[in-house]
Order: C-alpha cells, then structure tokens, then sequence
C-alpha cells in the first residue's frame, strides 16, 4: 500500500478528467454490475513509465467526440478490494497494472495491459483508445 500522499495527485489526474473513482468492491459492483453500456475502467498505478504514458493518454483520448457512457478507475496497490473486483470482469485477461479495458454490456471489447502501454507514447495509447470508442461507444460529446 502506498502512501496516499503519494498517489492522490496520480489520482487526481483521472478524476479530473471525470473518471468516477471506486474504492471498494460495491462500488466497482455498482457500475459494472448493470452490464449495460459501455464502461471505460482504467486501473491506475504508480508504475512511472507505463503508468506516466497511461495516464496523459487518457487525458488525451477522452476529448473524442464519442465517449464510453461511464469511466470508472481503480487503484492498484492502494485500493486492492476494488481492484481485485474490476479485474474479475476482464475474463480471459491476467492481472496488469496499468490496463485500460473497454466494456460493453459487460463484455470486455479493448483491453490494453500493461505490455501493450508500458514503451508507447501517450499519443499512441491514446489512438487506440478513440478507435475503440469510435467502434463500440455512441455517447458524443457536445
């Protein structure tokens, strides 16, 4: 567990992009639960190079005009419960931290793990994430 001094401005960095933050099993519950729609869930982390590129390209990829209906980030290592959960929907997916997985009436359709960001540039996660939104999202932006 890391200190939380630590990782509150890695956590700020998703909630202020409008990530909804889930901390405990029941909350991830609540969100992904329903099955319905699409749902970005981005397992944050304090890894520096695939954590520090995961992060920005969020950042850059949910200014797509078509967005998942919820976002929702877990935090590995500091909250274990509500990440284990997440990680129970990603059937046939191993652990990773970071990962970014796109849900779709609870079915995972992108996911992208740990060796598919860590050596990558934001810019390059970030293109997958809009192609991926483009084909399986239809919320668009105003």
């Amino acid at each position: 567990m890391y200190d939380e001094t630590m990782v509150a401005p890695m956590r700020q960095e998703l909630t202020r992009l409008g990530l909804q933050e889930t901390r405990t099993a029941q909350e991830v519950d609540a969100v992904l639960g329903t099955k319905k729609g699409t749902v970005l869930v981005v397992v944050n982390s304090v890894c520096g190079c695939a954590a520090g590129n995961a992060r920005p390209a969020v950042a850059l990829a949910v200014k797509n005009a078509t967005l998942p209906d919820k976002m929702i980030t877990v935090f590995a290592g500091n909250d274990r419960e509500a990440t284990q959960r997440a990680r129970e929907y990603f059937t046939g997916f191993r652990p990773s931290s970071p990962s970014i997985a796109l849900l779709r009436d609870g079915q995972v359709v992108k996911m992208l793990e740990r060796s598919q960001i860590e050596g990558r540039n934001a810019t390059e996660i970030a293109t997958d994430l809009k192609s991926a939104f483009d084909q399986y999202c239809a919320k668009t932006t105003a």
